[in-house]
């Protein structure tokens, strides 16, 4: 298993996004630590730029913070656990793998939002909004995957908060909304977004929402995926510093048991 960590900001909104950087040190050095792996730290520009055709810092997002993802997974020679940053960099990682293990891929979604606008109808421009909605090949089609997920092949697990497009999407077909309506997975990748988290659970949260799960919640959600072949995951959206982020170490470990398990 190699453990990547890559401290882009520059697809978040929130009073937060900032300190992403020094979250995702924080959370990697925990990770290596708790899971006995070495960190791979890809390299992120922390510049930015204007917003371009709705997209918040379009240009760095498509540029130099791509091609150092790309070159990170040329040859990982195992799964990888991707560790954020904003959740924009789940494009790479889901995308390369869905490249390699084809339409059977499917992806656990953790997350308190959908993740499913596109940049006319975000609210924001900031990419961590419309992530997934690119991984099923729509909208921007800078950040559009190609091959794309299947419909149906995305179980939103914890997600209490849509936009009115997202809700749309979902009522299509795009995504389900339990690990058991899932249709036509053979293996699975997982995103774990922290602000699945209840913010009493957890404070470093960059883009908190009340009404999220405990620690031992997702833990145990999870340990239950242990019947999948889990072939990638990846953990975002961290603000926290080197203490705070110490309550994290089950999820790291029931993470890292997946990914050992392949």
């Amino acid at each position: 298993m190699l453990i990547n960590a890559v401290p882009q900001r520059q697809g978040a909104a929130g009073p937060r996004a900032a300190d992403l950087p020094d979250g995702c040190v924080a959370l990697s050095e925990l990770a290596g630590h708790v899971l006995g792996r070495p960190v791979h730290h890809v390299r992120q520009t922390r510049a930015v730029s204007e917003v371009d055709r709705g997209v918040f810092s379009r240009a760095v997002l498509t540029g130099p913070n791509r091609a150092a993802q790309l070159a990170a997974l040329e040859a990982p020679g195992g799964p990888v656990l991707t560790i954020g940053g904003d959740c924009g960099v789940e494009l790479v990682p889901i995308g390369v793998a869905r490249f390699r293990y084809g339409p059977g891929l499917g992806v656990a979604w953790f997350d308190a939002h959908a993740d499913l606008n596109t940049a006319e109808t975000s609210p924001s421009g900031a990419f961590h909004g419309m992530v997934l909605r690119s991984l099923f090949g729509e909208g921007d089609p800078e950040f559009a995957a190609d091959p794309a997920l299947t419909p149906g092949s995305v179980a939103l697990l914890g997600t209490r908060v849509f936009d009115p497009e997202e809700r749309a999407a979902v009522a299509r077909g795009l995504a389900v909304e339990s690990v058991e309506a899932l249709t036509g997975v053979e293996r699975l990748y997982v995103h774990v977004d922290l602000d699945v988290l209840d913010p009493s659970e957890f404070a470093g949260l960059n883009y908190p929402e009340p009404g999220g799960w405990t620690i031992d919640r997702l833990v145990s959600e999870l340990a239950a995926l242990a019947r999948f072949e889990v072939v990638g995951a990846g953990i975002t959206e961290c603000v926290g510093t080197p203490r705070e982020v110490e309550v994290l170490e089950p999820v790291l470990s029931a993470l890292g048991h997946l990914l050992v398990s392949v």
